[in-house]
């Protein structure tokens, strides 16, 4: 590890001390103590089990086998969570398979920016992170579950979630993308349009049907902002199966990556089990925010990944993004930072390709904790299908695309893409890899109001 991202590393150790430790212990407490339905009153494990098959019943109470609890932000007016429709319905399958039951333990609001950005539903947005929190929190304070799979990607759900997932953090959780939709028209022909409509030259039709090309199927929207970052930071903290971020929908893998979700939850909850709560500790704070730094991700994650780690006990701000910044080079270039999308994000080589060129850089813990159970080295690995089984195979030493993905030695900037701006008016934060370099220093009259 490069010794700058050590320091930086200790002395978030070190100032969330008080309230880590006493996160943690409240952790071990609630783990230490009898599984729900042995524990609650006979009255309480009858209604919660009072709809499942006979079976299931018979599983829980007397086998005792693990019983997953699945909280999900389906809707089908969101692209990105329309294929979650039928998830719980497969999960309950595929637990089925390896001795365990599923219930759905909460229905959580999931909202779309893109559909209310400039409407007075926007003024919800943010709010909806910790609505989300709340949703998943009510579900879960059921407590009659071993682990739990959260389905969930875009902006402000995957935060909520995992706020939630921590405040149960004595709990076995692995979060389960969908995919983002195929590629549509590309960026820079939207962009076009756009400015044709902005010019007079087209109208509303011209310009409904541009939009209705770049956003057009299942899935998640193709450019890399906050939806996307949440996937790409899921990664690299280890909460997903290693690359399931950025498959389709209906790519054939899918399935298999779900299926392998269920099998790792089930798999953490009978043998060593890693509570979420253990697993999300400082370094695997520090990945995340390497992951970001690295990929020029969404701004919005140094509002929400400040919340998050707090509510893991651990105390990060807008400073220690911006320190880090120095130490963790920029080694993709996908839309609004470049012209790829995340599916050529994905094709040249996605996360593995930027999780790999970190680690060997010295910019990211691969000793730690994850869903996978071998460390974040198996993130840096590609999966594929076999003769009709899951495989994870290693990435070309070199980038298939450098105007994409490039390798630590020979990035895109030498310093990450994010920056804390500090004046008299105020502390911001800025996207600097989507700012072109000559407009870095701007020198103009300035009305304050």
């Amino acid at each position: 590890m490069k010794q700058s991202i050590i320091e930086i590393t200790e002395r978030i150790i070190e100032k969330s001390k008080p309230t880590r430790s006493s996160y943690l212990q409240r952790v071990k407490d609630m783990q230490n103590r009898t599984r729900g339905a042995d524990r609650m009153g006979c009255a309480n494990v009858a209604h919660a089990i009072a709809a499942l098959p006979k079976n299931d019943k018979l599983k829980i109470v007397e086998e005792k086998k693990p019983n997953l609890g699945i909280v999900t932000a389906y809707n089908d007016m969101l692209s990105a969570h329309k294929p979650y429709e039928d998830y719980p319905k497969i999960i309950r399958n595929f637990a089925a398979n390896y001795g365990a039951t599923a219930q759905v333990a909460s229905g959580v609001p999931a909202m779309c920016d893109g559909v209310t950005q400039g409407e007075p539903g926007m003024e919800l947005s943010l709010f909806s992170r910790d609505t989300i929190a709340m949703s998943s929190s009510i579900g879960l304070s059921h407590d009659v579950f071993d682990g739990v799979l959260m389905l969930g990607i875009c902006d402000k759900i995957v935060p909520g979630l995992l706020i939630s997932a921590l405040h149960f953090g004595h709990l076995p959780t692995v979060f389960v993308p969908a995919g983002p939709m195929s590629t549509g028209i590309d960026n820079t022909t939207k962009s076009k349009v756009r400015e044709k409509y902005a010019q007079g030259l087209v109208g509303r039709e011209e310009l409904l049907a541009s939009e209705s090309a770049a956003y057009h199927g299942e899935g998640t929207c193709t450019f890399y902002g906050t939806a996307n970052s949440n996937q790409m930071l899921m990664e690299a903290m280890g909460l997903h199966v290693p690359g399931a971020a950025f498959v389709h929908p209906h790519d054939g893998i899918r399935s298999l990556l779900t299926d392998e979700a269920v099998k790792l939850l089930v798999q953490n909850i009978k043998k060593d089990t890693i509570p979420v709560g253990e697993l999300v500790d400082e370094k695997v704070i520090i990945n995340a925010m390497a992951a970001l730094l690295a990929t020029g991700g969404s701004t919005n994650h140094l509002i929400h990944w400040v919340a998050i780690a707090r509510a893991a006990g651990i105390i990060i701000d807008w400073t220690d993004f911006h320190n880090l910044a120095k130490s963790v080079p920029l080694l993709a270039s996908v839309y609004p930072n470049g012209k790829a999308d995340v599916n050529e994000f994905q094709a040249s080589g996605g996360p593995a390709f930027i999780i790999r060129e970190l680690i060997d850089a010295g910019c990211m813990y691969p000793d730690v904790a994850t869903v996978s159970k071998g460390g974040l080295g198996e993130y840096a690995k590609q999966p594929e299908i076999k003769d009709d089984k899951l495989v994870w195979t290693e990435l070309a030493s070199e980038s298939v695309d450098e105007s994409i993905v490039r390798k630590a030695d020979k990035p895109f900037s030498e310093s990450g893409g994010l920056r804390l701006l500090k004046g008299n008016l105020g502390r911001s934060v800025i996207k600097i890899s989507a700012v072109p370099e000559e407009k870095h220093i701007i020198e103009a009259p300035c009305n304050g109001f």
